[in-house]
């Protein structure tokens, strides 16, 4: 069965000091629960795996016991071409994420030709209840709507999310600083209008200012904008 080929792969592929190492990066995964599989062997087996005929039985194994099976699984996500072959298994298998690194790396390739087609999609990410949800709502909106595809209403939208949960503000605060390197002049007023909490604010910020895409202005005059 699929599972157990892919299972007796990651462990052939095991790589203890790259699971300490990753562990401590990944602070809301239990240590027992990861491999130790660097990401470039993932993403070829996720090629390999995703053009097997019984690569459903994979995905449908939910929730898997590893962290490099949640790995796995979004770099497969990622490969399917079908946008809503893609969106029906991104619905499955979201809630089961828990952790920035699979939210974050989770990038299907689809999306770049659909975007009319993503936006109702993000809204609804964006208002779950579910930590990685709204997060990967808020990151594929940094990554595919800052460009040619625009508008302010974006802004908005993540402008509106309030959480406790550091891994939303973190990346409502990665969010803005990446605007303000693609979209400074709106982005600014958001800054100057402290539409966000003190932390996410702050954050961002101090995110841009360690950009090389921000001029030295645009550094000096955002340092004044920092919040007590």
């Amino acid at each position: 069965m699929i599972v157990e080929d892919i299972r007796a792969e990651l462990f052939a592929n095991q790589d203890i000091k790259y699971r300490d190492f990753q562990s401590k990066l990944t602070p809301t995964i239990e240590v027992d629960s990861a491999i130790g599989v660097r990401t470039p062997v993932l993403r070829r087996m996720a090629k390999k795996y995703s053009n097997r005929e019984d690569v459903g039985e994979f995905l449908k194994e939910l929730p898997h016991k590893y962290f490099d099976e949640n790995q796995l699984h979004a770099f497969i996500i990622s490969e399917i071409k079908d946008y809503d072959s893609c969106i029906k298994e991104l619905e499955l298998f979201l809630p089961h994420v828990d952790n920035w690194a699979t939210c974050d790396q989770m990038s299907p390739k689809c999306f770049k030709k659909n975007h009319s087609l993503l936006q109702p999609n993000i809204k609804a990410w964006i208002h779950s209840r579910d930590t990685y949800t709204v997060r990967f709502a808020i990151v594929t909106l940094m990554n595919h709507f800052l460009d040619e595809d625009f508008e302010k209403k974006y802004l908005d939208l993540v402008a509106l999310v309030k959480s406790d949960e550091y891994y939303i503000n973190m990346a409502i605060a990665w969010y803005f600083a990446t605007a303000l390197t693609k979209q400074y002049d709106l982005a600014v007023t958001y800054i100057e209008n402290e539409s966000l909490d003190v932390w996410t604010h702050n954050k961002a910020i101090q995110k841009a200012i360690e950009s090389y895409r921000v001029t030295d202005e645009h550094k000096s005059y955002l340092k004044s904008l920092k919040r007590k």
